[in-house]
């Protein structure tokens, strides 16, 4: 069934996550119309807005509920993968936390050969999206559309989680988006007054209202429209019906991870045999598409509380750490444990009425994976397939993190708290037991990045200009463009690509009319 209807717009955004809320704000703050397409409902579940209804939405209308393909180093598992299909994205389901990474990630893009998005031209970004409860400063902005602020009423074992770590000698860490990224203390979150700051939430529902907009919900892009070499649109399906939408300028892809390189490659941009096997006609071969696909990992460790502990105030998961392992030699952390007021449940092993979770992770993972359509029907879910752990540092870096936990769970500030430890338990002794329990109940951190690869070599999907190779009209800007992902959780670093991506788009309409932003968007706003 099909439908003529044709909305369009001087720019369609695909996706109202935490890049495409971004680009979709700063595009109609400089005077032109977009369309955002989202896949997703309106964001009306109230465990959305809550800080510390995060786990709830878990499997729900709002998550995309992605499942890996088996595992093969992790007990031919397949992991579940919460991605957010809401306006907002994933930065409505996410724990809140706020961290940009370390200044090594960013420098170290640069190096291979993505000028611009090293740490000193991208801290800027971040300040400019900030509002953050301290005002602005070196390392934070204020007046921006994202909140961000402090743990103020830490609940009593997220205190312990910190005392504990610093009795094994590692530093307070008053704020990890600083100086220094090492060492334990309390998260920073994207909320203000106890509520989710999502990033549509932030950045686009307050101008909902702007007669420039159009914002369609529940509508699933099957492909970008390509004439002559150009992207000229996309095709969507709503309410049972095919429809077509127009860019007058570009195509934004925002969809995130999972979903932009699935367009791409239902496009016909991607693999060639790849998609001559599914049967999609190939238009530009790009064998990078769906490539590189890697995610930070986290393991449970779950431990059955003495009594039962008190409502927490703030979002679940208020403190962590950064160390370094013995594996990792370059700069930066490599290890994120994170702690959780609640029992955080491990694969198989049991979950105790009341506990904690003093759960370790990895943030500098080695081993990389690929994304493939299952067909070329744009309903069905694609083959995602990270092959977690297949490098063995990822490993022995888990297990290093485990015993660091397991250190801090058993250190005197617990004491009050701790009755017994659940996973990966008592009978766990060696090295090779706790390679066993990582096999068994290894998961995500939620941060899959890397399907679009920014780059100049080849392999990549898209130049550091995010405009994807071969096609016109056509960026991509999301966390699927990371070359390598960042030492920390990946909402800030999204939000950032959105500013960048905003930049890049703008400053390209600058050079087409031989004059700056500034004046570029004067000129828009005097032709309303």
């Amino acid at each position: 069934m099909s439908d003529n209807s044709i909305i369009t717009a001087d720019y369609i955004v695909v996706g109202a996550g935490s890049s495409g809320s971004v680009v979709a704000r700063r595009l109609l703050d400089a005077g032109f119309s977009v369309h955002v397409i989202e896949a997703g409902p309106a964001d009306l579940n109230p465990n959305i807005h809550s800080v510390q209804g995060w786990p709830a939405l878990f499997h729900s209308q709002q998550d995309w509920a992605v499942m890996t393909t088996p595992q093969q180093h992790a007990g031919n598992r397949s992991l579940h993968w919460p991605r957010g299909k809401v306006l907002g994205g994933s930065s409505s389901l996410n724990g809140l936390i706020y961290v940009r990474g370390h200044r090594s990630d960013y420098d170290g893009w640069a190096a291979e050969g993505c000028a611009g998005w090293d740490f000193a031209s991208v801290l800027p970004l971040f300040l400019r999206s900030e509002d953050h409860v301290d005002g602005a400063s070196h390392w934070h902005g204020a007046g921006g559309p994202l909140p961000v602020e402090r743990i103020t009423q830490p609940h009593p074992t997220s205190e312990a989680f910190v005392e504990a770590a610093c009795a094994l000698g590692f530093p307070v860490n008053d704020d990890f988006n600083a100086g220094e990224m090492t060492g334990a203390g309390f998260n920073h979150i994207t909320a203000r007054h106890g509520r989710r700051a999502s990033a549509w939430q932030s950045f686009v529902a307050p101008v909902l209202d702007h007669r420039k907009l159009t914002v369609t919900t529940s509508a699933l892009v099957h492909r970008v429209l390509v004439h002559d070499g150009r992207a000229i649109g996309v095709e969507y399906s709503l309410d049972g019906s095919v429809h077509r939408a127009h860019a007058e300028s570009e195509v934004v892809l925002s969809a995130g991870t999972i979903a932009s390189p699935k367009i791409l490659m239902l496009s016909g941009i991607g693999p060639a045999p790849h998609l001559r096997h599914i049967g999609v006609p190939v238009v530009v071969d790009l064998p990078g598409v769906g490539e590189n696909l890697h995610d930070h990992l986290l393991v449970s460790g779950v431990y059955e509380a003495s009594r039962p502990l008190p409502p927490g105030h703030h979002n679940l998961l208020e403190s962590q750490l950064f160390a370094t392992s013995s594996r990792w030699p370059g700069p930066g952390p490599d290890l994120q444990p994170v702690f959780l007021h609640i029992p955080y449940p491990a694969e198989s092993y049991p979950v105790p009425e009341h506990g904690y979770t003093i759960a370790p992770g990895i943030v500098r993972p080695q081993s990389r994976g690929t994304l493939r359509l299952a067909s070329g029907d744009p309903a069905a879910a694609p083959q995602c397939d990270p092959n977690i752990l297949a490098e063995s540092r990822d490993m022995e870096a888990l297990v290093d993190a485990v015993e660091i936990c397991r250190e801090i769970g058993a250190a005197p500030p617990f004491k009050a708290f701790r009755k017994a430890e659940v996973a990966p338990g008592p009978d766990a002794r060696t090295r090779e037991d706790l390679r066993q329990y990582i096999r068994r109940a290894v998961s995500t951190y939620h941060h899959q990045v890397g399907t679009c690869r920014m780059g100049i070599d080849s392999g990549a999907v898209v130049g550091p200009d995010l405009a994807v190779r071969e096609i016109s009209g056509l960026r991509v800007a999301d966390a699927s463009i990371m070359p390598s992902v960042t030492s920390g959780n990946t909402n800030a670093p999204s939000i950032m690509i959105g500013e960048k991506a905003a930049d890049l788009l703008l400053e390209r309409v600058s050079v087409t009319a031989g004059t700056s932003i500034e004046t570029a968007r004067r000129g828009v706003v005097e032709q309303e």
